[in-house]
Protein backbone atom coordinates (compact mmCIF):
# COMPACT_ATOMS: atom_id res chain seq x y z
CA UNK A 1 0.00 0.00 0.00
CA UNK A 2 1.17 3.36 -0.46
CA UNK A 3 2.20 5.71 2.02
CA UNK A 4 1.00 9.03 -0.29
CA UNK A 5 -2.53 10.46 0.63
CA UNK A 6 -5.04 9.12 -2.11
CA UNK A 7 -7.95 11.38 -1.78
CA UNK A 8 -11.63 11.31 -3.17
CA UNK A 9 -12.07 14.78 -3.64
CA UNK A 10 -8.81 17.94 -4.00
CA UNK A 11 -6.52 17.65 -0.82
CA UNK A 12 -7.02 21.09 -0.56
CA UNK A 13 -9.71 22.69 1.82
CA UNK A 14 -13.23 22.95 -0.13
CA UNK A 15 -15.55 25.07 1.45
CA UNK A 16 -19.08 24.03 0.10
CA UNK A 17 -21.72 26.22 0.81
CA UNK A 18 -25.24 25.79 -1.05
CA UNK A 19 -24.37 21.69 -1.53
CA UNK A 20 -27.27 19.86 -2.59
CA UNK A 21 -27.05 17.52 0.65
CA UNK A 22 -27.87 21.05 2.43
CA UNK A 23 -24.31 21.53 4.72
CA UNK A 24 -21.98 23.89 4.35
CA UNK A 25 -18.66 22.54 5.14
CA UNK A 26 -14.98 22.60 5.20
CA UNK A 27 -13.29 19.94 4.55
CA UNK A 28 -9.64 19.14 4.41
CA UNK A 29 -7.37 15.94 3.68
CA UNK A 30 -4.86 15.73 6.62
CA UNK A 31 -1.31 14.06 6.00
CA UNK A 32 -1.54 10.26 5.80
CA UNK A 33 -1.05 8.16 7.80
CA UNK A 34 2.12 5.94 8.54
CA UNK A 35 -0.69 2.75 7.51
CA UNK A 36 -1.48 4.90 4.84
CA UNK A 37 -4.77 5.67 5.92
CA UNK A 38 -6.44 8.86 4.74
CA UNK A 39 -6.90 11.39 7.87
CA UNK A 40 -9.94 13.33 6.31
CA UNK A 41 -11.36 16.36 8.84
CA UNK A 42 -15.02 17.65 8.05
CA UNK A 43 -16.13 20.84 9.62
CA UNK A 44 -19.59 20.98 9.60
CA UNK A 45 -20.73 24.99 9.24
CA UNK A 46 -24.48 24.30 8.38
CA UNK A 47 -26.47 21.57 8.22
CA UNK A 48 -30.39 20.32 7.60
CA UNK A 49 -32.54 18.66 10.79
CA UNK A 50 -32.12 14.89 11.06
CA UNK A 51 -29.21 14.17 8.80
CA UNK A 52 -27.55 11.21 10.09
CA UNK A 53 -23.73 10.53 9.95
CA UNK A 54 -23.76 7.44 8.19
CA UNK A 55 -26.01 8.39 6.00
CA UNK A 56 -24.25 11.67 5.07
CA UNK A 57 -21.06 10.26 5.04
CA UNK A 58 -22.48 7.66 2.50
CA UNK A 59 -23.54 10.45 0.23
CA UNK A 60 -20.28 11.83 0.60
CA UNK A 61 -17.79 9.07 -0.42
CA UNK A 62 -20.07 8.25 -2.82
CA UNK A 63 -19.25 4.08 -4.58
CA UNK A 64 -15.46 4.73 -2.79
CA UNK A 65 -17.04 3.17 0.40
CA UNK A 66 -20.27 1.35 1.28
CA UNK A 67 -22.68 2.24 3.73
CA UNK A 68 -22.16 -0.83 5.69
CA UNK A 69 -18.18 -0.30 5.90
CA UNK A 70 -18.75 3.53 7.28
CA UNK A 71 -21.15 1.98 9.95
CA UNK A 72 -18.04 -0.68 10.72
CA UNK A 73 -15.68 2.26 10.37
CA UNK A 74 -18.04 4.43 12.91
CA UNK A 75 -18.05 1.46 15.46
CA UNK A 76 -14.50 0.87 15.63
CA UNK A 77 -14.01 4.20 16.59
CA UNK A 78 -12.35 5.34 13.61
CA UNK A 79 -14.82 8.05 12.74
CA UNK A 80 -15.36 10.62 15.71
CA UNK A 81 -17.33 13.72 16.51
CA UNK A 82 -15.82 16.37 18.43
CA UNK A 83 -12.66 13.79 19.11
CA UNK A 84 -15.71 11.08 20.55
CA UNK A 85 -16.82 7.94 19.53
CA UNK A 86 -20.13 7.97 18.17
CA UNK A 87 -22.63 5.68 16.47
CA UNK A 88 -23.70 5.24 13.11
CA UNK A 89 -27.18 6.95 13.80
CA UNK A 90 -25.49 10.51 15.63
CA UNK A 91 -27.47 13.05 14.21
CA UNK A 92 -24.60 16.04 13.12
CA UNK A 93 -25.40 19.37 14.21
CA UNK A 94 -23.62 22.51 13.02
CA UNK A 95 -20.04 23.06 14.14
CA UNK A 96 -19.18 19.35 14.98
CA UNK A 97 -16.05 18.40 13.48
CA UNK A 98 -15.70 15.06 12.02
CA UNK A 99 -12.46 12.89 11.94
CA UNK A 100 -12.26 10.13 9.60
CA UNK A 101 -9.78 7.84 9.00
CA UNK A 102 -10.35 6.06 5.68
CA UNK A 103 -8.25 3.02 3.62
CA UNK A 104 -7.34 4.67 0.61
CA UNK A 105 -9.39 3.58 -2.54
CA UNK A 106 -8.96 0.51 -3.71
CA UNK A 107 -10.59 -1.14 -7.10
CA UNK A 108 -13.48 -3.59 -6.76
CA UNK A 109 -12.15 -6.36 -8.88
CA UNK A 110 -10.82 -9.26 -6.60
CA UNK A 111 -7.68 -10.82 -8.45
CA UNK A 112 -7.12 -14.53 -8.75
CA UNK A 113 -4.67 -16.09 -6.60
CA UNK A 114 -3.24 -19.64 -6.30
CA UNK A 115 -3.46 -20.35 -2.91
CA UNK A 116 -4.13 -23.52 -1.99
CA UNK A 117 -7.46 -24.34 0.01
CA UNK A 118 -8.07 -27.43 2.00
CA UNK A 119 -11.80 -28.31 0.73
CA UNK A 120 -13.55 -30.08 3.98
CA UNK A 121 -17.23 -29.90 2.10
CA UNK A 122 -18.93 -28.16 -0.60
CA UNK A 123 -22.08 -28.61 -2.50
CA UNK A 124 -24.40 -26.44 -4.77
CA UNK A 125 -24.50 -23.44 -1.48
CA UNK A 126 -22.08 -24.28 0.20
CA UNK A 127 -18.10 -24.44 0.63
CA UNK A 128 -16.44 -25.70 3.85
CA UNK A 129 -12.59 -25.07 4.01
CA UNK A 130 -10.06 -25.72 6.78
CA UNK A 131 -7.94 -22.51 7.20
CA UNK A 132 -4.63 -22.70 7.02
CA UNK A 133 -2.54 -19.85 9.64
CA UNK A 134 -1.07 -16.72 8.42
CA UNK A 135 -4.33 -16.05 6.05
CA UNK A 136 -6.28 -13.12 6.00
CA UNK A 137 -10.09 -13.63 5.13
CA UNK A 138 -10.90 -10.70 3.12
CA UNK A 139 -8.46 -7.79 1.22
CA UNK A 140 -8.46 -4.58 3.48
CA UNK A 141 -6.08 -1.79 4.50
CA UNK A 142 -2.75 -3.14 4.28
CA UNK A 143 -3.44 -6.77 2.92
CA UNK A 144 -5.13 -6.11 -0.41
CA UNK A 145 -3.87 -9.49 -2.09
CA UNK A 146 -2.80 -12.56 -0.42
CA UNK A 147 -6.60 -13.35 1.60
CA UNK A 148 -8.72 -16.05 1.53
CA UNK A 149 -10.58 -14.06 -0.91
CA UNK A 150 -8.14 -13.83 -3.55
CA UNK A 151 -7.65 -18.03 -3.01
CA UNK A 152 -11.58 -18.40 -3.09
CA UNK A 153 -11.47 -16.36 -6.76
CA UNK A 154 -9.11 -18.82 -7.83
CA UNK A 155 -10.62 -21.45 -7.08
CA UNK A 156 -14.39 -20.66 -8.20
CA UNK A 157 -12.80 -19.52 -11.54
CA UNK A 158 -11.07 -22.86 -11.98
CA UNK A 159 -14.20 -25.52 -10.49
CA UNK A 160 -17.06 -23.19 -10.69
CA UNK A 161 -17.51 -19.51 -11.53
CA UNK A 162 -16.37 -15.85 -11.46
CA UNK A 163 -16.32 -15.30 -7.62
CA UNK A 164 -18.42 -11.77 -8.55
CA UNK A 165 -21.03 -14.00 -8.97
CA UNK A 166 -20.99 -15.21 -4.89
CA UNK A 167 -23.91 -12.98 -2.80
CA UNK A 168 -22.24 -10.38 -0.63
CA UNK A 169 -23.95 -8.60 2.35
CA UNK A 170 -23.06 -5.31 0.96
CA UNK A 171 -19.00 -5.59 1.70
CA UNK A 172 -17.79 -5.91 -2.04
CA UNK A 173 -14.34 -7.83 -0.93
CA UNK A 174 -16.39 -9.74 1.22
CA UNK A 175 -17.97 -12.28 -1.56
CA UNK A 176 -19.40 -14.97 0.31
CA UNK A 177 -17.69 -15.07 3.88
CA UNK A 178 -20.76 -15.47 6.24
CA UNK A 179 -18.04 -15.38 9.71
CA UNK A 180 -14.11 -14.98 9.94
CA UNK A 181 -11.40 -16.61 11.78
CA UNK A 182 -8.49 -14.40 13.02
CA UNK A 183 -5.46 -14.04 10.80
CA UNK A 184 -3.46 -16.94 12.56
CA UNK A 185 -6.51 -19.02 13.79
CA UNK A 186 -6.50 -21.96 11.75
CA UNK A 187 -9.34 -24.33 11.06
CA UNK A 188 -13.03 -24.84 9.81
CA UNK A 189 -14.61 -21.56 7.55
CA UNK A 190 -18.25 -21.66 5.54
CA UNK A 191 -18.38 -19.50 2.76
CA UNK A 192 -21.69 -19.34 1.22
CA UNK A 193 -22.51 -20.06 -2.89
CA UNK A 194 -25.75 -18.47 -3.15
CA UNK A 195 -27.93 -15.71 -1.78
CA UNK A 196 -30.14 -18.21 0.03
CA UNK A 197 -27.22 -19.76 2.21
CA UNK A 198 -25.65 -16.13 2.58
CA UNK A 199 -29.13 -15.30 4.30
CA UNK A 200 -29.52 -18.37 6.08
CA UNK A 201 -26.42 -18.92 7.40
CA UNK A 202 -26.35 -15.23 8.69
CA UNK A 203 -29.59 -15.77 10.48
CA UNK A 204 -28.91 -18.55 12.21
CA UNK A 205 -25.41 -17.02 13.48
CA UNK A 206 -27.37 -13.98 14.58
CA UNK A 207 -29.95 -16.24 16.52
CA UNK A 208 -26.74 -18.16 18.04
CA UNK A 209 -27.73 -21.29 16.53
CA UNK A 210 -24.82 -22.46 15.02
CA UNK A 211 -22.63 -23.96 17.20
CA UNK A 212 -18.16 -23.58 17.05
CA UNK A 213 -15.65 -25.87 18.61
CA UNK A 214 -12.22 -24.94 19.31
CA UNK A 215 -9.06 -26.45 21.17
CA UNK A 216 -6.13 -24.13 22.00
CA UNK A 217 -3.06 -24.78 24.35
CA UNK A 218 -2.62 -22.09 26.67
CA UNK A 219 0.42 -21.47 29.51
CA UNK A 220 -0.75 -22.59 32.81
CA UNK A 221 -2.84 -24.84 34.51
CA UNK A 222 -6.32 -24.30 34.42
CA UNK A 223 -7.74 -24.97 37.81
CA UNK A 224 -11.35 -25.35 37.31
CA UNK A 225 -12.17 -28.21 34.60
CA UNK A 226 -15.06 -26.41 33.09
CA UNK A 227 -15.92 -23.03 33.45
CA UNK A 228 -18.20 -20.06 31.67
CA UNK A 229 -16.63 -16.68 31.08
CA UNK A 230 -18.73 -14.06 31.01
CA UNK A 231 -17.33 -11.00 30.66
CA UNK A 232 -18.12 -8.47 27.77
CA UNK A 233 -15.36 -6.71 25.37
CA UNK A 234 -14.38 -3.69 24.21
CA UNK A 235 -11.63 -2.00 22.21
CA UNK A 236 -8.28 -1.40 23.98
CA UNK A 237 -8.17 2.38 25.54
CA UNK A 238 -4.69 2.46 23.93
CA UNK A 239 -4.49 -0.15 21.24
CA UNK A 240 -6.50 0.45 18.03
CA UNK A 241 -6.26 -3.03 17.00
CA UNK A 242 -6.64 -4.84 20.50
CA UNK A 243 -9.90 -5.65 22.78
CA UNK A 244 -10.33 -5.70 26.26
CA UNK A 245 -11.89 -6.36 29.10
CA UNK A 246 -11.55 -3.90 32.25
CA UNK A 247 -9.84 -6.08 34.98
CA UNK A 248 -10.64 -3.39 38.00
CA UNK A 249 -14.75 -3.70 37.26
CA UNK A 250 -15.06 -6.81 34.65
CA UNK A 251 -17.13 -4.41 32.14
CA UNK A 252 -15.32 -3.41 28.84
CA UNK A 253 -13.76 -0.44 28.34
CA UNK A 254 -15.80 2.49 26.05
CA UNK A 255 -18.93 2.56 24.12
CA UNK A 256 -18.57 -0.35 21.98
CA UNK A 257 -18.51 -2.85 24.40
CA UNK A 258 -20.93 -6.14 23.68
CA UNK A 259 -21.86 -9.10 25.87
CA UNK A 260 -19.23 -11.99 25.40
CA UNK A 261 -19.68 -15.62 26.99
CA UNK A 262 -16.85 -18.39 26.22
CA UNK A 263 -17.96 -21.79 27.99
CA UNK A 264 -14.76 -23.93 28.62
CA UNK A 265 -13.36 -27.68 29.03
CA UNK A 266 -9.96 -28.52 30.74
CA UNK A 267 -8.73 -31.36 27.80
CA UNK A 268 -5.46 -32.30 29.64
CA UNK A 269 -3.16 -30.27 31.77
CA UNK A 270 0.38 -30.76 31.17
CA UNK A 271 2.86 -30.39 34.16
CA UNK A 272 6.30 -30.14 35.06
CA UNK A 273 7.54 -29.49 30.89
CA UNK A 274 11.66 -28.95 30.97
CA UNK A 275 14.03 -27.42 33.14
CA UNK A 276 11.85 -24.72 34.24
CA UNK A 277 8.56 -27.25 34.97
CA UNK A 278 6.44 -25.07 33.16
CA UNK A 279 2.82 -25.49 32.60
CA UNK A 280 0.32 -25.88 29.76
CA UNK A 281 -3.50 -26.87 29.41
CA UNK A 282 -5.15 -28.07 26.42
CA UNK A 283 -8.78 -26.78 26.29
CA UNK A 284 -11.61 -26.77 24.32
CA UNK A 285 -13.60 -23.33 24.13
CA UNK A 286 -17.16 -23.14 22.90
CA UNK A 287 -18.17 -19.20 22.12
CA UNK A 288 -21.63 -18.42 23.34
CA UNK A 289 -21.26 -15.06 21.50
CA UNK A 290 -18.89 -14.11 18.47
CA UNK A 291 -17.24 -11.36 19.40
CA UNK A 292 -13.77 -10.38 17.89
CA UNK A 293 -10.65 -11.57 19.64
CA UNK A 294 -12.80 -13.21 22.05
CA UNK A 295 -11.58 -16.74 23.08
CA UNK A 296 -7.94 -15.34 22.58
CA UNK A 297 -9.01 -12.22 25.31
CA UNK A 298 -11.32 -14.42 27.57
CA UNK A 299 -8.12 -16.79 28.00
CA UNK A 300 -5.95 -14.01 28.94
CA UNK A 301 -8.73 -12.41 31.39
CA UNK A 302 -8.36 -15.10 33.42
CA UNK A 303 -4.78 -15.78 33.81
CA UNK A 304 -3.81 -18.11 31.17
CA UNK A 305 -3.31 -16.76 27.44
CA UNK A 306 -3.30 -18.65 24.69
CA UNK A 307 0.47 -20.20 23.62
CA UNK A 308 1.74 -18.09 20.89
CA UNK A 309 -0.72 -14.86 21.31
CA UNK A 310 1.96 -12.50 21.67
CA UNK A 311 -1.12 -9.63 22.05
CA UNK A 312 -2.62 -10.99 24.81
CA UNK A 313 0.10 -12.40 26.85
CA UNK A 314 0.97 -15.46 25.45
CA UNK A 315 4.46 -16.76 24.11
CA UNK A 316 6.03 -18.79 21.16
CA UNK A 317 7.29 -22.07 21.85
CA UNK A 318 10.54 -22.86 20.70
CA UNK A 319 12.50 -26.60 21.29
CA UNK A 320 15.82 -24.35 22.91
CA UNK A 321 13.37 -22.52 25.51
CA UNK A 322 11.89 -26.23 26.56
CA UNK A 323 15.89 -27.51 26.74
CA UNK A 324 16.63 -24.94 29.45
CA UNK A 325 17.94 -21.99 27.15
CA UNK A 326 15.13 -19.68 27.63
CA UNK A 327 17.32 -16.64 25.94
CA UNK A 328 18.08 -18.67 22.88
CA UNK A 329 15.06 -19.26 19.82
CA UNK A 330 16.23 -22.14 17.92
CA UNK A 331 13.64 -24.88 17.31
CA UNK A 332 10.46 -23.89 16.32
CA UNK A 333 7.06 -25.51 17.47
CA UNK A 334 4.81 -22.86 17.40
CA UNK A 335 4.91 -19.26 16.66
CA UNK A 336 1.02 -18.51 16.23
CA UNK A 337 -1.84 -18.49 18.89
CA UNK A 338 -1.78 -22.24 19.12
CA UNK A 339 -6.11 -21.87 18.51
CA UNK A 340 -7.62 -24.03 15.99
CA UNK A 341 -11.48 -24.16 15.11
CA UNK A 342 -11.88 -27.78 14.88
CA UNK A 343 -15.93 -28.32 14.68
CA UNK A 344 -18.79 -26.05 13.54
CA UNK A 345 -22.60 -27.58 13.93
CA UNK A 346 -25.12 -26.12 12.01
CA UNK A 347 -28.84 -26.59 9.86
CA UNK A 348 -28.10 -26.94 5.82
CA UNK A 349 -29.12 -23.42 4.58
CA UNK A 350 -31.45 -25.59 2.19
CA UNK A 351 -32.94 -28.69 3.61
CA UNK A 352 -32.38 -27.75 6.79
CA UNK A 353 -30.68 -31.25 7.76
CA UNK A 354 -28.25 -30.93 10.89
CA UNK A 355 -24.50 -30.70 9.98
CA UNK A 356 -21.23 -31.19 11.55
CA UNK A 357 -18.41 -30.33 9.85
CA UNK A 358 -14.70 -31.07 11.25
CA UNK A 359 -11.09 -30.04 10.45
CA UNK A 360 -8.05 -31.66 11.84
CA UNK A 361 -5.38 -30.00 13.69
CA UNK A 362 -2.77 -28.36 12.14
CA UNK A 363 0.72 -29.98 12.15
CA UNK A 364 2.24 -27.25 13.92
CA UNK A 365 -0.54 -27.20 16.95
CA UNK A 366 0.17 -31.44 16.67
CA UNK A 367 3.79 -31.00 16.77
CA UNK A 368 3.91 -28.46 19.77
CA UNK A 369 1.44 -30.79 21.36
CA UNK A 370 3.25 -33.90 21.08
CA UNK A 371 6.68 -32.23 22.16
CA UNK A 372 4.91 -30.78 25.61
CA UNK A 373 3.31 -34.18 26.55
CA UNK A 374 6.87 -35.81 25.86
CA UNK A 375 9.02 -33.56 27.71
CA UNK A 376 6.18 -33.54 30.97
CA UNK A 377 6.78 -35.42 34.18
CA UNK A 378 4.76 -35.47 37.28
CA UNK A 379 5.79 -32.64 39.69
Amino acid sequence: MSDKPTSREPLEPEPSAGRDDGLEVVETSVEAEADGLEHLRIDIRRVLPGRRLDKYLAGRLGKTTSRTALQHYIREGNVTVNGRIVKPSYVIRASDIIDMMLPPFRPREIPPEPIPLAVVYEDHDILAINKQADLIIHPARGNWTGTLVNALAHYFATNWRDIAELPTSGEVNRPGIVHRLDRNTTGIMLVAKTELALWRLGRQFELRKIHKTYTAIVHGLVRLDEDVIDAPIGKHPKIREKYAVNRDTGRPYGVTGKEAITRYKVLQRITGVGPTAAAFSLVELYPQTGRTHQLRVHMSYIGHPIVGDRMYGGGPIYRSQLQGRPDVAEGPLITRQALHAHTIEFHHPRTGAPMKLEAPWPEDFTATLKELQELSRPV
